[in-house]
């Protein structure tokens, strides 16, 4: 039976520390709502700001997939892989951290804050060989149309992560109208509005509004403002370890 659910951005996990402003669409950290811990296996979705010359110190993840999507300004990303990069807006980064992988963010400039989307997806698969992907995307292949960025280990288009899932990237132009086809019907779709206001199966949404489906084959967008941009996540609805063949890490 198909089911949904709205999350206002004013409803949002909020935290203000001395160098970060952060919500949370799911719990987090001091933030806490036991209807909000995920959605299937999305089980973050963070929208921070990072003051300048400031960011996250070392740190341990393990057994998530982590999608960092850039909005405004540079990040500065190290981890223990041996990488060493410096993020955009029109880039999309991915770490397995399996394992386990230490990593650091850091706003390295002074005249401008970093603002930033990072997504937590449980994995498919656990322990398997932390990995880090990055891959830069033209901008204006997203413009009215839905660019892929993310998809499943067997998949060309965009980074890929450990788990059957679809992140597609769209900026529309006013009154712009288009459906999104489930790439596997058994899975479940996110939406979050970046910016603008978007109507998703006749629920108008607006800016960091984000939306659940379940159940449900296609989705019918329609924007309702210029230069709307919308994050559509498609994500399985269970929480499942399998042996995923031939993938190394």
């Amino acid at each position: 039976m198909k089911k949904t659910v709205i999350h206002k951005a004013d409803t949002r996990g909020y935290a203000k520390y001395e160098w970060l402003e952060a919500r949370y669409s799911f719990s987090f950290g001091e933030y806490y709502n036991p209807e909000r811990v995920h959605f299937g296996t999305l089980r973050v979705l963070n929208d921070d700001i990072i003051d300048e010359e400031r960011g996250f110190g070392t740190h341990l993840h393990e057994n998530m997939e982590i999608i960092t999507i850039p909005l405004e300004g540079e990040l500065e990303h190290k981890d223990s892989t041996g990488n060493s990069e410096v993020i955009k807006p029109g880039e999309v980064q991915v770490m397995s951290a399996g394992t386990g992988i230490y990593h650091s963010e850091f706003n390295n400039r002074a005249d401008s804050k970093v603002k930033l989307l990072q997504i937590w997806v449980f994995p498919n698969q656990k322990n398997v060989k932390p990995r880090y992907g990055n891959v830069k995307l033209n901008l204006e292949d997203r413009y009215n149309k839905l660019q892929q960025v993310v998809s499943p280990y067997n998949y060309d288009a965009g980074a890929w992560i450990y788990q059957n899932a679809w992140f597609y990237l769209g900026r529309f132009s006013n009154n712009f109208q288009t459906s999104y086809t489930l790439n596997d019907n058994t899975n479940g779709v996110y939406v979050f509005v970046i910016y603008g206001s978007v109507s998703v199966n006749g629920e108008l949404l607006e800016q960091r509004d984000g939306m659940g489906i379940t159940d449900i084959e296609e989705l019918e967008i329609a924007s309702q403002t210029d230069n709307a941009e919308l994050l559509i996540m498609e994500i399985p609805m269970n929480v499942s370890f399998k042996k995923v063949a031939g993938v190394q890490g």
